[in-house]
């Protein structure tokens, strides 16, 4: 049994530099930081659960390649006790009969999870500390220390796995399916990457967390591996016997005024073709938490409603599912995993074209960082606007997509993305040619 310790905080917007700070002596760190400190807009009822969690350092580590959901419902019903960390978006080679053969730096296992020493969970002022440790060693633990500003000093020149003329291509090809009933929609993603770089893991994800203020921002570090997250969208969460998805598909930038901002809202709210993209993923979800839910309890609370974040404005919708309370909790991820926003439907052919015209592996990309309660609750997001970091490879991935329809067109799809992996570039110190 966890000691549960409560501090004031004075300052909690401090709180997660001094935790990126402690990152660089430990091997195993999670981080969420919802932003709640830098006022965001207000976001669809039951996006945040804190203003910031966070499990730190490594008492025991679970790493899988295979009947991965399997050994995590195994792994916390021997522990019963917090845990951290990633679904990679390959799990879905063991929910289906898939692979994935394509370009692999990042190098992730299809599942990882560690049961952290110490639990912070952040409301306000109030910082609760779940730990084995005393009460001393706590508070030694969070004493600030005279913290150095992080300079993240990185100009990064990424390279493109495709060409916008090759982008465009793919996306005729990818729009043939459509046209021939073979999918409905398709998510298709393109990585920007660096080789034998070396980077501040903690100064890229502290500069890009400001730059984005998204409120399912998180840091994970397991060993050499890094995932510097600005995600804006919710997976699924679980609280009891409730289950939530939030799906975002639709995406416009900010304006420059209000005026323009107003105007960027309403052209948003009204597009039939993003309309369209996120009904036929509400529709999927619906059909993906049917498989656990109890009978009638499916129901849509929010349907394609426009949400402002710092650099976009997107389009979300909520649906929830009651489910019994016998049901593993790992069912119910497997059931739903990889999250319809980042496949498309029908999810099984969306995946195999997606293998089919992608040239990287996704690896955690596309997949879900969270953590999972002793009560078997969980809160996942959707690894999206993330730099990921093999520091022993030296390799850095960003990779970025968006939903192809029949509508769609390929030119103005390509301009979306680099819209979306924009507030990234400009931590990188990158700028594209397009020549």
């Amino acid at each position: 049994m966890r000691f549960s310790y409560t501090f004031k905080v004075d300052k909690p917007s401090e709180l997660s530099k001094l935790l990126l700070f402690k990152s660089k002596s430990l091997s195993y760190i999670s981080v969420f930081d919802s932003n709640i400190q830098a006022g965001r807009p207000s976001l669809p009822k039951d996006y945040i659960n804190y203003d910031l969690i966070a499990g730190v350092d490594a008492l025991e580590v679970l790493n899988v390649e295979n009947d991965s959901f399997n050994a995590l419902q195994n792994f916390h019903a021997q522990h019963k006790d917090w845990m951290f960390g990633y679904l990679s978006y390959d799990l879905k080679n063991e929910v289906e009969k898939l692979n994935s053969d394509n370009n692999d730096r990042i190098k992730a296992a299809n599942l990882s999870f560690f049961i952290p020493k110490y639990v912070l969970l952040l409301k306000g002022n109030t910082l609760e500390v779940q730990t084995y440790e005393s009460e001393e060693n706590c508070q030694q633990f969070l004493l600030h220390q005279q913290l150095s500003l992080l300079d993240n000093g990185s100009s990064i020149q990424l390279k493109q796995r495709d060409t916008k003329a090759k982008y465009i291509q793919k996306i005729d090809a990818i729009k043939k399916h459509i046209q021939r009933g073979d999918i409905y929609e398709v998510n298709y993603c393109q990585e920007f990457f660096a080789e034998d770089v070396v980077v501040s893991p903690q100064a890229i994800f502290q500069e890009l967390n400001k730059n984005t203020n998204t409120p399912f921002a998180s840091f994970l570090k397991l060993n050499d591996l890094h995932a510097m997250c600005a995600s804006p969208e919710r997976f699924i969460k679980k609280s009891g016997n409730e289950i939530i998805s939030q799906p975002i598909k639709g995406t416009r930038k900010r304006g420059v005024s209000l005026a323009e901002d107003k105007a960027l809202i309403k052209e948003l709210s009204e597009s039939e073709k993003e309309r369209s993209e996120n009904i036929m993923i509400v529709d999927l979800v619906r059909n993906d938490l049917s498989i656990t839910a109890t009978k009638a309890s499916v129901k849509v609370g929010e349907l394609c409603a426009v949400y402002t974040f710092e650099k976009v404005h997107q389009m979300i919708s909520t649906i929830s599912s009651k489910v019994d309370e016998k049901t593993n909790f790992s069912k119910i991820l497997k059931t739903v995993f990889p999250m319809g926003s980042m496949t498309g439907a029908p999810k099984l052919r969306a995946m195999e074209i997606i293998e089919q015209y992608e040239e990287f592996k996704r690896g955690i990309f596309s997949g879900a960082v969270g953590y999972i309660t002793p009560k078997a609750d969980f809160d996942f997001n959707v690894v999206i606007r993330t730099i990921l970091y093999n520091a022993n490879e030296k390799y850095l991935s960003v990779g970025v997509g968006g939903a192809i329809t029949i509508r769609s067109d390929a030119k103005e799809e390509y301009e979306e993305c680099l819209v979306k992996a924009k507030p990234i570039f400009e931590v990188l110190n990158f700028q594209l040619d397009e020549k």
